[in-house]
């Protein structure tokens, strides 16, 4: 997928403008799911409590601590 031609894909890779880095490291989509980290700690690192912008979950938490995120079990 970081190898698309598709500007949205471009852009969250950081190949092509500048918005990876105003908000982390330019290849954070990549080292993410390279590190097989959750989303709670790839979002904590990035927007979160440990980046610049400290942004805190609300409604982005699992739906046990108050939030509406929920993942149906897969059988």
């Amino acid at each position: 997928m970081a190898k698309s031609d598709k500007p949205e894909l471009k852009r969250a890779f950081g190949t092509d403008g500048n918005l990876a880095n105003s908000l982390a490291d330019k290849d954070w989509v990549i080292a993410d799911r390279q590190g097989g980290r959750q989303y709670g700690e790839s979002f904590d690192r990035n927007v979160g409590a440990g980046s610049k912008l400290g942004i805190a979950r609300g409604l982005n938490q699992l739906w046990n601590k108050g939030g509406i995120q929920y993942a149906p079990p897969i059988r």
